[in-house]
């Protein structure tokens, strides 16, 4: 096992994946860590997942689906460098187009056999954000996922859906019983090896397999705002509490640009 961190590789972001971003909500990039990197940060986000089951979880939209555990950037200086990785940071931007600031972080495991499926959803209903058009996420696979693993699948096209409320994670129907023409829209599914990632629009409907197999599933997500992202819990069907938000004494219209939770890369 690695116990210094490894010198990343840098990575070129083409135009033909910009594009395709663009028009479809999300892409998969190979190689983004090395191999040596995979070993690395694998080692440490098992070390959290394993401390944190799902009955420890404080999130009842995740509990009994997967071990999460949000902002692990703030509480480990392995998962930050991460987290703020050269290659994901730069690709962020590149895919964005825009100024970002990050959101947050977290180490998303499925048990070995955990049998449950995280259903289909967008991201971005879930936060209390305005002015925030261009958010994206960095889903990293630390593990091979293949389709029996939990890898992810998504709509391509519907990130421009902005209209819809948000999504029960418990519940598989929810999405398509607030966008019925969604359940008949081509979905894509995405395996990945160890050290590739996809990145999706905050808008992007998608959703992870149930885990089939012996080995923990270990993914970690990185989530990018735009810039000038402000708080707001009062837009239709945003959510009006986030664990990220509510020790800030935040007011609506204001900045979320606090650089010690959330730094512009």
């Amino acid at each position: 096992m690695k116990t210094t961190l490894p010198q990343p590789k840098p990575i070129d972001v083409t135009s033909e994946q910009i594009a395709f971003y663009r028009e479809n909500g999300f892409v998969k990039i190979e190689g983004i860590l090395t191999t040596d990197e995979v070993e690395f940060y694998h080692a440490e986000t098992l070390r959290i997942a394993v401390e944190n089951s799902p009955e420890k979880s404080k999130d009842g939209a995740y509990r009994n689906i997967l071990n999460q555990t949000v902002n692990a950037w703030r509480e480990s200086e392995i998962m930050k460098s991460l987290t703020l990785h050269p290659n994901v940071t730069a690709a962020a931007k590149a895919l964005a187009g825009v100024p970002l600031r990050l959101w947050h972080d977290h180490v998303l495991a499925k048990d070995p056999h955990n049998g449950k499926i995280s259903a289909w959803h967008q991201d971005q209903p879930f936060w209390p954000h305005a002015q925030s058009p261009n958010p994206l996420s960095c889903w990293m696979a630390l593990i091979d996922v293949p389709e029996r693993r939990g890898c992810m699948s998504f709509i391509p096209g519907a990130h421009r859906r902005t209209d819809l409320a948000m999504q029960n994670l418990n519940d598989s129907r929810k999405l398509f019983s607030v966008a019925p023409d969604l359940e008949y829209a081509t979905k894509i599914t995405v395996p990945l090896r160890a050290g590739d990632c996809t990145f999706h629009h905050g808008l992007c409907p998608h959703m992870a397999n149930a885990n089939d197999t012996d080995e923990y599933r270990i993914a970690h997500v990185a989530i990018f705002m735009d810039r000038d992202t402000v708080y707001d819990t009062t837009l239709k069907g945003k959510a009006g509490r986030h664990v990220l938000t509510d020790s800030l004494n935040l007011s609506v219209g204001d900045r979320l640009d606090n650089a010690e939770f959330f730094p512009e890369i």
